[in-house]
């Protein structure tokens, strides 16, 4: 019978082998009672397993509070394996999902439990369509070939009218950016509605298009209830657009899954609040199962957050996003790594070193807004770093060549190497 499997840290006051019991009957047909018809020939075809159990270490105080200690206070940290019936799931993600984390985040026997990832069997893999675009159709669809996209955020996030927004953004254009997104806080603001802004910033990129023959995607945030994210994707594509954009913890995974089944736009996936899934070690999950999850869904792009970031998350951990992504799982497309936060040419090199991919969807908001002559020179700086990281060149040698690369080394330090 095939079987999802799923590898877990835990942390727990004892027995690791109990406590790995007890995450496989909370999971599947156990209660913590013998109920009636929980037969041994149904436990038998639908429990989970506990397929394997690797101490690593022992602590002498919990990493979350409200375990219960039992006998003399020593935590017990091991890697656990368990399996399901593929049966119990089916098709259904959320319940997919339920599967993976259900009330496993609140069991009294563990003081701390990660999810680290999972693997379906291929048939059940394959009930699901994933990514209508990914990494190739995103290039095909903004026409770029052999180096990252390049893309920026609309800045500032919010207070531009949809006159100052467009003005911009046609600015940015001439300078060949690549992808242009609304920010996460942007959606339908009494001083710039959706339909207004929209409508404003792609007649620019439906201009450019018609003049340059360059297709630029704009992923404009239709966030929002569901039928409210019909009408939002509905129009982009009455309007000529291309992309969009979803706050995917905000939306949830049935709403992604509503809007990515139509398969018209590239799906722009935004983590924000990715945090609370990942800050702390000892809860949450890594990564490569949160890619999965939202691969399965349908997303065509994922943030990673970026080299030298503006946030808490050190560099091993955004090259081991950006290594999910690349990665490839079963016949399902793979999303295009979006790295950003606090980005500009000078993490280029790094960014080049540490991956060998340009594979990327590059976002810079500050470095391109902020850069001293001009947005369309950040837009070239960032070009520029880009083909000189790839051509082994350091950064003082490439702002040596270039000077709108000189200027953004002089305006945000020498970092990058």
């Amino acid at each position: 019978m095939s079987r999802i499997r799923a590898t877990y840290w835990i942390e727990t006051p004892v027995d690791p082998h109990q406590a790995a019991r007890s995450i496989a009957g909370e999971q599947s047909s156990g209660t913590f009672v013998a109920v009636p018809g929980e037969t041994e020939e149904l436990k038998n075809r639908f429990a989970a397993r506990v397929e394997e159990v690797k101490v690593l270490e022992t602590a002498s105080s919990p990493s979350l509070p409200g375990s219960r200690p039992a006998g003399a206070g020593t935590y017990t940290r091991a890697r656990v394996k368990v399996s399901w019936p593929a049966e119990n799931v089916g098709s259904n993600l959320t319940v997919l999902l339920s599967t993976l984390q259900g009330n496993l985040y609140e069991l009294a026997q563990l003081s701390g439990i990660r999810l680290l990832d999972f693997d379906l069997p291929a048939e059940m893999a394959g009930r699901f369509s994933g990514p209508a675009f990914g990494i190739e159709g995103s290039r095909k669809t903004g026409g770029v070939f052999g180096r990252p996209l390049i893309g920026t955020i609309i800045k500032p996030s919010v207070g531009m009218s949809p006159e100052q927004t467009a003005a911009l953004v046609k600015e940015i254009l001439a300078a060949g950016i690549d992808f242009v997104k609304d920010d996460e806080l942007m959606g339908n603001p009494p001083h710039s509605p959706f339909v207004e802004r929209t409508s404003a910033v792609l007649k620019e990129i439906n201009d450019h298009a018609r003049r340059t023959g360059k297709q630029v995607l704009y992923a404009a945030n239709i966030s929002d209830d569901l039928d409210t994210m019909q009408r939002n994707y509905d129009h982009l594509v009455r309007n000529g657009g291309v992309c969009a954009m979803i706050s995917v913890n905000a939306v949830g995974l049935a709403g992604v899954m509503k809007i990515a089944a139509r398969g018209e736009l590239v799906l722009h996936g935004h983590r924000n609040g990715w945090g609370m899934l990942n800050r702390h070690p000892a809860t949450g999950m890594d990564f490569s199962a949160y890619q999965k999850i939202w691969r399965l869904a349908g997303i065509d792009q994922l943030h990673v957050n970026g080299i030298d970031n503006k946030f808490w998350e050190p560099d091993d951990s955004v090259v081991h996003s950006i290594e999910c992504c690349l990665k490839d799982w079963h016949s399902l497309r793979s999303p295009l790594p979006v790295v950003s936060s606090g980005q500009w040419g000078g993490q280029a090199p790094e960014t080049w070193r540490r991956t060998g991919t340009p594979d990327l969807l590059y976002m810079a908001g500050g470095g391109i807004m902020a850069h001293p002559m001009g947005p369309p020179a950040g837009v070239t700086a960032i070009r520029q770093a880009w083909q000189c990281a790839m051509e082994g060149l350091s950064l003082e040698q490439g702002a040596a060549r270039h000077p709108e690369l000189k200027a953004a080394v002089d305006k945000f330090g020498r970092k990058g190497g």
